[in-house]
């Protein structure tokens, strides 16, 4: 087992990771921007390195600055929490090189499933359901009208490294398609310096569905259940549920060796996620694959036990897993509402400022990971998330009722939050019933959808 471990990220990621790491007595090195010197991951890591100015690219981004921290320190490995090097194959690349483990998969499986379309192919030849879609990227305009019509509308254009909801727009018909693939293109040139473009067909109404996977350097592979992530606002996930209300045991069990052919179709170690789309009919595709931790691993934790950043540890220090499938239990029902400091009421404008009053909500089934505090400044440079509530119920509705009273004890002053907005979301007759799909907030929030 590693004796220490530098976190290369931070906010509530790195303070999960922090704590997973002291729990199995390992020493912990943090790193930070010069406008996160007074942050919460600074103060509770062992040891922090400066790696650089505000600016992401210039710190959280500098990947010289983070390597030299690390040797520096004496770290043996990195852990790279969830964006900016997580997914990254030239910095899995470059950790191999310095005699520094990654905590994460080997890079040509990240550099396969970063590849939206390659990882599409691999899929379908490893036998896992996939949407009907351009074979490859779209080398031009014509071609795109091309493949669209002999497709049929709606279709939907996704950037080939893309992540997080940027570089994709849904095509309705062929008059929308010119100015769709000049958007979409852009928007994933800036996002990921690749403006490359891969075309599906819509699935109309279906449900965001993901199933958490585990695999060992030695061949052994789980897959821990699943998680529903339909609620989104533009394509990023507010509220994530395990399990799902629309996922009978069957299905749950198809999805969950389908995931693990394909880890094993490119022989993935670590813990990783395969996203599907669920139709009404009980049908699933593949989607994509997420070679990292997701921010909604909590949800998952919460209904089998199972400490998924640990089990990321021991799996990269080349332990086997000393779980099988007939271990893994769904128990109860879990919610995360991701509290963002953001204006709904102003088009979910982005809120900084400094935060003067926090109260956190607490009880029993509850759980907060956060990096927020009285005092604490919110930076304009990174992401505005700010704390991630999760609760635990016997079942959905009592998991529902549980998030509503949290949501209501949960004060923030100083900036404006999405607090109010997720518990309009919660109270929704359509949530409550669980009739949820990824039109959700455009349909069912009464146009509140920003």
């Amino acid at each position: 087992m590693f004796k220490k471990v530098l976190i290369a990220n931070r906010g509530e990621i790195a303070i999960r990771i922090i704590r997973a790491c002291k729990e199995m007595k390992i020493a912990t090195v943090a790193i930070y921007s010069e406008a996160d010197r007074d942050s919460l991951h600074v103060r509770m890591a062992d040891e922090a390195v400066c790696v650089g100015p505000a600016p992401n690219k210039e710190s959280y981004l500098n990947m010289p600055n983070i390597i030299s921290a690390a040797i520096i320190t004496g770290a043996e490995a990195i852990h790279p929490g969830y964006a900016y090097f997580s997914e990254q194959p030239s910095f899995a690349e470059a950790c191999e090189a310095c005699n520094l483990k990654f905590i994460g998969p080997r890079a040509s499986a990240i550099e396969l499933m970063g590849d939206k379309a390659r990882a599409k192919e691999t899929a379908a030849k490893a036998g896992v359901p996939v949407i009907p879609g351009s074979k490859g990227t779209i080398s031009s305009e014509q071609e795109a009208f091309k493949i669209a019509s002999k497709m049929g509308y709606p279709i939907r254009l996704k950037a080939t490294a893309g992540g997080g909801g940027r570089g994709i727009r849904v095509v309705q018909d062929e008059s929308e398609l010119a100015s769709a693939l000049k958007i979409a293109t852009a928007e994933a040139e800036s996002a990921f310096g690749n403006g490359e473009l891969y075309i599906e067909k819509e699935v109309e109404d279906p449900r965001h569905v993901e199933i958490q996977i585990l695999g060992d350097e030695h061949g052994h592979y789980i897959h821990l259940g699943e998680r529903e992530c339909s609620i989104q606002r533009r394509n990023q996930k507010l509220i994530e549920e395990a399990p799902s209300a629309a996922v009978t045991p069957a299905i749950r069990t198809k999805m969950g060796e389908a995931a693990i052919k394909l880890a094993k179709a490119v022989g993935y170690a670590n813990a990783g996620t395969v996203e599907f789309l669920l139709d009404s009919k009980g049908d699933f595709y593949f989607m994509e694959m997420n070679t990292r931790v997701q921010v909604e691993h909590p949800v998952t934790e919460a209904v089998t036990g199972v400490d998924i950043v640990k089990e990321q540890i021991r799996i990269a220090s080349g332990e086997p897993l000393d779980i099988t499938q007939k271990d893994v239990k769904i128990e109860g029902h879990a919610i995360e509402c991701r509290i963002i400091a953001e204006d709904p009421a102003n088009n979910f404008c982005p809120s900084v400022g400094t935060i003067q009053h926090l109260a956190a909500p607490g009880g029993i089934g509850v759980r907060l990971d956060t990096h927020i505090f009285a005092g604490y400044e919110i930076p304009p440079y990174y992401d505005a998330m700010l704390a991630k509530l999760v609760v635990w119920g016997i079942d959905r509705n009592e998991a529902i009722s549980r998030m509503l009273r949290c949501l209501s004890e949960f004060e923030i002053e100083g900036v404006k939050t999405n607090i109010d907005y997720q518990q309009q979301i919660l109270t929704n007759p359509y949530f409550r019933k669980g009739e949820i799909t990824t039109a959700f907030i455009m349909r069912r929030m009464n146009g509140n959808s920003g």
